[in-house]
């Protein structure tokens, strides 16, 4: 089954989410929901994770978890170990819980709005699938971190951190006032149609700005393995060739301006297709696009002909 790259850093924030097998319940009753919250209280105790959102549906779970050390992947064995051990003492039950890998979706913490993105998402999931009746809020669900934030600070687990999420919405203290504004302002985005921000979220690896993107591809670099989500190894692959195509360009004294203006037949250029095929999955249609030589059919013939006259050079 295909996995998702994971890159595991201090201070690295994800959205963490896990599925009951073949869809079933993880959580059956008020006593499962509390289980688990108090698994996740020993588990950020163990780790010093810092959690700053969580919902607890039927048959799965969100959380948005910082981890001030590089620790997600011993610390959600921990906790994807401990508690369906819990959970089958209690229902008398064995085998497995969840439905394999838990997904983990990496999301820029730099203060432009990501966070508030996954956050909203997490806190929104309960009216996104219409468990709350008409005239209900967002507060009404009571396995979320939403209602959490409503309430003083003493009050709260205290694995919460809500000050990041209070600054990415524009409010600057955690008082009565800044709790009523921030209800004002989910709820608000309840009414929002958020079909395509929170595209990402359900379907990304990652999200962030193009930049933080970058840099997680190139510390994975080399890492990312036929196992892992294709979108991955796309973005993977194209940011090696593109290295690649700088390296040979720096090489030839080419810019851009020179690239484009060196034949579509140039030797140099045919040379390094036969690299970037080589060395990198890139298609020959985004090949051609990038050294501007014309149709993927022609970079195809070019490349035929160079075998060609490599078979014959290694006849004679």
């Amino acid at each position: 089954m295909p996995r998702q790259m994971r890159r595991e850093f201090a201070g690295a924030i994800y959205h963490v989410m896990n599925r009951g097998d073949r869809r079933e319940e993880i959580f059956r009753n008020e006593r499962d929901r509390r289980m688990f919250l108090s698994t996740l209280t020993e588990a950020c105790g163990k780790t010093g994770w810092q959690i700053h959102a969580y919902c607890l549906m039927r048959n799965h779970f969100h959380l948005v978890v910082e981890t001030p050390q590089a620790n997600l992947g011993v610390g959600m064995k921990w906790l994807l170990g401990v508690y369906p051990k819990r959970f089958n003492i209690g229902h008398k039950e064995c085998g497995h819980l969840f439905a394999g890998r838990y997904k983990a979706l990496h999301v820029e913490g730099s203060g432009n709005g990501y966070l508030r993105t996954v956050c909203d998402y997490v806190h929104l999931n309960p009216a996104r699938a219409g468990l709350l009746k008409g005239g209900e809020g967002l507060e009404d669900f009571p396995w979320s971190s939403y209602g959490d934030y409503l309430k003083a600070p003493g009050q709260r687990p205290v694995w919460l951190r809500v000050d990041r999420l209070l600054g990415e919405k524009g409010i600057a203290k955690d008082s009565a006032a800044g709790r009523r504004q921030f209800a004002r302002l989910t709820e608000q985005r309840r009414r929002e149609d958020l079909a395509k921000e929170f595209k990402p979220v359900e379907r990304g690896w990652c999200l962030g700005s193009e930049e933080f993107r970058q840099e997680l591809l190139a510390a994975a670099s080399g890492r990312i393995r036929a196992t892992h989500y294709g979108a991955e190894r796309r973005e993977e692959q194209e940011a090696k060739a593109r290295r690649l195509l700088r390296e040979e360009m720096g090489q030839m004294g080419w810019d851009d301006a020179a690239l484009r203006q060196a034949g579509k037949g140039d030797e140099r250029k045919v040379r390094l297709v036969a690299r970037l095929r080589k060395e990198t999955t890139m298609s020959l249609k985004w090949i051609a696009q990038h050294l501007a030589m014309g149709s993927w059919t022609h970079v195809s013939n070019l490349l035929g002909t160079r075998r060609k006259q490599e078979s014959l050079k290694s006849e004679n």
